[in-house]
């Protein structure tokens, strides 16, 4: 019996599952990840669902017996830094995670705090070779990360926010009682990103629907969003269009609600922590999402997947699994098993090729610019036990029904990026 261990500076949590290896005099040394994520702060529920989701990955791979390489089996051992949130901090637990010997970076939750993982990460690369590491993205996805400041080191297993736009807008596009739209978000390089792209694209593809408000909040500083819930009320829009994330979106939502606000939310991120139970029954038809999966997607392996991770997280707080997360580590497994071990830039180049598959859904990376290529979904908000909605999110009797599928590619945009690789 071995453990894994995920820690921070002050806490340990040991994850116990049985590895079945041979014996050997020495076991190899593990594969160290280390997750940078705000644990703290106003979105620290959105970084340990982040925890969960890795953390599963990484004990399904240790629980076959880890990744074999040329130095035998080696184990995957995660470690956790708090970023608060913070780029300053991230930077910070990035000089820590280095120091603790990772070689694999992983964070997403704020694209500002990715660009500036991706700048440092390229300085130390360049400056000291003998030490360098990857950096896993699952969730940063400002545009600009894959392609003016696309890195070689770096690579994006998340749509990017052009990406997730257009798929919803392929449903927005047939909603023709929708006339009326106001766009809000957080104000940061996504947030910016996201209304743009919503503007770019509804002149492109409903230049009938006007847009009555267009508006950029604090990140993570707003305790009250009733004044924002009464400008959009007023306004009269038929649709609310944003990429909030984490509570800036649940008391969005939720105020939106109290505000009698009667709209649609055409959302990145509605589909849970918190978001369907803090709009109930106001949101039956009304609150959009899209997503890389979500769980009732049709056909019983999806559904399967679905419950395993329920059985190994089983409070209803735990509800948010994060398909893109899962395939992400057993590409990363994959590409140090062709590698032959853990060499940065070896591992790099079995990652630009890396298919995998998890539950029915495949996904594969596009070597020019490190963008994880994938299907989308786009499901609107229902009740638990209606015809497509088995489950129901957080233990809010509320799921999201898939309205449209997106294959990997109709989701796929051309890039700008040009990289630079080693030793170019």
């Amino acid at each position: 019996m071995v453990s894994l261990f995920l820690f921070s500076r002050r806490t340990w949590v040991s994850l116990a599952f049985a590895l079945c290896w041979a014996p050997a005099h020495a076991s190899p040394a593990p594969i160290r990840l280390a997750l940078i994520e705000g644990l703290s702060g106003p979105f620290a529920n959105t970084g340990e669902s982040v925890v969960r989701n890795i953390a599963w990955a990484v004990e399904r791979v240790n629980a076959r017996g880890g990744v074999p390489t040329a130095q035998g089996i080696r184990p995957m051992l995660l470690t956790r830094h708090d970023s608060k949130g913070q780029s300053e901090e991230a930077l910070s637990a990035l000089k820590s995670a280095i120091d603790d010997g990772a070689q694999v970076v992983l964070q997403g939750n704020s694209s500002a705090n990715a660009a500036a993982l991706i700048d440092a990460i390229n300085k130390h690369n360049e400056r000291e070779p003998n030490r360098r590491v990857l950096f896993l993205n699952y969730s940063a996805v400002d545009p600009a990360l894959t392609n003016e400041k696309c890195s070689f080191w770096h690579f994006r297993f998340d749509a990017h926010a052009d990406m997730r736009m257009a798929a919803l807008m392929q449903v927005l596009r047939e909603d023709q009682n929708v006339k009326s739209a106001y766009l809000i978000g957080q104000d940061y390089s996504f947030g910016q990103a996201v209304l743009r792209e919503a503007r770019r694209q509804l002149g492109a593809q409903r230049p009938d629907v006007q847009i009555v408000g267009d508006e950029l909040h604090p990140m993570g500083r707003v305790k009250d969003f009733l004044p924002y819930a009464a400008k959009i009320k007023a306004s009269g829009a038929q649709a609310v269009i944003t990429g909030n994330w984490g509570n800036d979106l649940t008391l969005l939502v939720k105020a939106a609600r109290e505000a009698g606000y009667e709209g649609k939310f055409y959302t990145f991120y509605g589909n849970a922590l918190g978001a369907p139970a803090a709009i109930g029954e106001a949101g039956l038809g009304r609150v959009i999402a899209v997503a890389d999966w979500l769980p009732n997607v049709p056909g019983e392996a999806s559904a399967q997947f679905y419950k395993s991770f329920r059985q190994r997280f089983p409070k209803p707080s735990e509800d948010y699994v994060h398909l893109r997360m899962q395939l992400m580590i057993e590409a990363l497994a994959q590409a140090v098993e062709k590698a032959g071990g853990t060499d940065p830039v070896a591992v790099a180049l079995q990652l630009e090729k890396a298919r995998i598959t998890i539950a029915g859904q495949s996904g594969s990376m596009r070597a020019q610019d490190h963008q994880f290529q994938q299907p989308l979904v786009v499901g609107v908000m229902a009740r638990q036990g209606t015809p497509g909605v088995p489950f129901d999110a957080e233990g809010s009797g509320y799921g999201f029904k898939a309205v449209r599928q997106i294959k990997a590619e109709q989701a796929r945009l051309p890039s700008t990026c040009q990289m630079v690789r080693p030793g170019s």
